[in-house]
């Protein structure tokens, strides 16, 4: 396999053994980025320089066997919505085009502390604030599968850097997908972790949609990088105690009861990504799972305003402050997003429905009715979780869309079927994040007709990480997707 392809555990034995460096595999991971890059536009910043220069200090602690740390050498990808102190950092936007960090976040810090060599940063649509990758600041981000579809958002530059090659971990943050939707399209392994998990900034860590996490093209890799990531914080209040440790090996799931849905009750799904899902399902029966079908009754209509008047309450207002001084920098989607903030602010105030066209919800309701919606999915939910070791489904309805789609101008389709919602409609990822005590990975499921990869969410009970990993591990054994051909893009 090619170098720039390696798994980070691999990487990291072959570094104690001597039979790699950490500067062989930082080289490599440039050589390919350099050729790699302009055509998938992942990377925005890089630090080529200092990533070899950091490679070097690793090179020498694996020399002395000395205080080497969970990623040593590992080149990590950083994405464009953190703060590195003295890095830029622009959050996809126009507006933050000149922006050099003055602190580190805190859930990048422990990326730094562990060891990794940081080459780059990725790619994001403005704010992180949508299911695509593109912006006015940085242009379109491609797939490398397939150069016409996108890549996923918001962490799509991630996913394209890992997938081609271009680094060996990445990390995302998952609003409503973010980490899922990338790993899906781009045949990887992403993780949301439930929320607390993973320590983040103030105030997105008061955002209980919202949590940070790892990618990767392995399963170990994902949960070497969770385990980096995870575990409470001084600065985080909302950081979970004791930290949990996923192991480095995992028994099989022989009687294990799995249940699974196709469409959760509502979502369109394209003829592969079902074909690809019940090969997976297949796959667990193989390993000695009694899978059963089970049927959800999730409402379409409820979930996607909830979920959009949630945004509109908390993620939205960051928009919407910017609005007033820098409209014209703004991308359309970025101020729809804002607009929506100031429409809830209306409705509520005249305690009434407003209909926002744009984004095909309705617009008015309180947090507290939006906690009771998530209640409600859950009293359908709950009990199927805790009947079950893991519940399975797709990650996204189709494999992916164009990668400079217009939310307001194109329409995407399903099995010849208009969706409504052309930004959350193709994605099964955000009912979890409105759910979101539950770890969820998605992992590769197979490929369809157009090149483009498929992906299932394994999701686990409230807390319960461990679980998760497990069955993608064991799944993933079955047919090593990293050591394959199909692993690669032909790019």
């Amino acid at each position: 396999m090619d170098l720039h392809y390696i798994s980070a555990t691999e990487a990291i034995d072959k570094f104690k053994n001597k039979s790699l460096s950490p500067v062989e595999l930082i080289k490599a991971i440039i050589k390919r980025a350099e050729e790699i890059n302009p055509k998938i536009n992942a990377h925005n910043f890089t630090f080529y320089e200092e990533a070899i220069e950091k490679a070097v200090i690793a090179e020498k602690k694996y020399f002395s066997n000395s205080n080497i740390l969970p990623l040593e050498g590992i080149p990590v990808a950083i994405k464009d919505e953190e703060d590195i102190k003295g890095q830029p950092n622009t959050n996809g936007s126009l507006v933050l085009k000149n922006h050099i960090a003055s602190k580190t976040m805190v859930d990048v810090e422990r990326i730094i502390e562990s060891g990794a060599v940081i080459h780059c940063r990725t790619t994001t649509p403005e704010f992180s604030l949508t299911s695509f990758t593109h912006s006015k600041i940085w242009g379109v981000t491609k797939n490398p599968w397939g150069l016409y579809y996108s890549p996923g958002g918001s962490s799509g530059g991630s996913g394209a850097s890992l997938a081609a090659g271009c680094s060996t971990l990445a990390t995302g943050s998952d609003i409503g997908g973010s980490i899922r939707i990338p790993a899906s399209a781009c045949g990887l392994v992403g993780f949301k972790p439930p929320h607390g998990r993973n320590p983040q900034e103030a105030p997105f860590n008061h955002d209980q949609y919202c949590v940070v996490g790892p990618m990767a093209r392995t399963v170990k890799d994902c949960a070497l990088m969770q385990n980096v990531m995870s575990g409470p914080h001084p600065k985080d209040i909302t950081s979970l105690k004791p930290k949990l440790t996923i192991p480095n090996k995992f028994e099989n799931i022989k009687n294990w009861k799995i249940a699974y849905s196709m469409n959760l009750g509502f979502f369109e799904i394209d003829k592969e990504v079902e074909k690809n899902t019940l090969k997976m399902i297949s796959k667990l029966k193989d390993l000695g799972a009694k899978v059963e079908e089970v049927k959800i009754n999730w409402n379409k209509k409820e979930l996607e305003d909830t979920c959009y008047n949630y945004y509109a309450h908390l993620f939205a207002n960051l928009v919407s402050e910017l609005m007033p001084d820098y409209e014209e920098e703004l991308t359309d989607y970025a101020k729809a997003s804002g607009i929506s903030a100031k429409i809830i602010n209306q409705a509520l105030v005249e305690k009434k429905k407003i209909n926002f066209p744009s984004m095909g919800v309705d617009l008015g309701m309180t947090l507290y009715e939006c906690n009771k919606v998530a209640g409600k999915m859950y009293d359908q939910f709950g009990p199927i979780i805790h009947n079950y070791d893991a519940f399975v489904c797709p990650t996204l309805s189709i494999p992916s869309v164009k990668a400079d789609l217009n939310l307001f101008e194109d329409k995407v389709l399903i099995n010849g079927k208009e969706i409504n919602s052309p930004d959350l409609g193709w994605t099964l990822c955000y009912p979890f994040n409105m759910l979101c005590r539950l770890p969820v990975l998605s992992i590769p499921s197979g490929l369809a007709s157009n090149g483009i990869p498929t992906g299932i969410q394994i999701v686990g009970k409230p807390y319960e990480d461990i679980p998760v990993f497990q069955a993608g591990y064991n799944l993933e054994q079955i047919e090593p997707w990293y050591k394959t051909e199909k692993f690669k893009p032909n790019i």
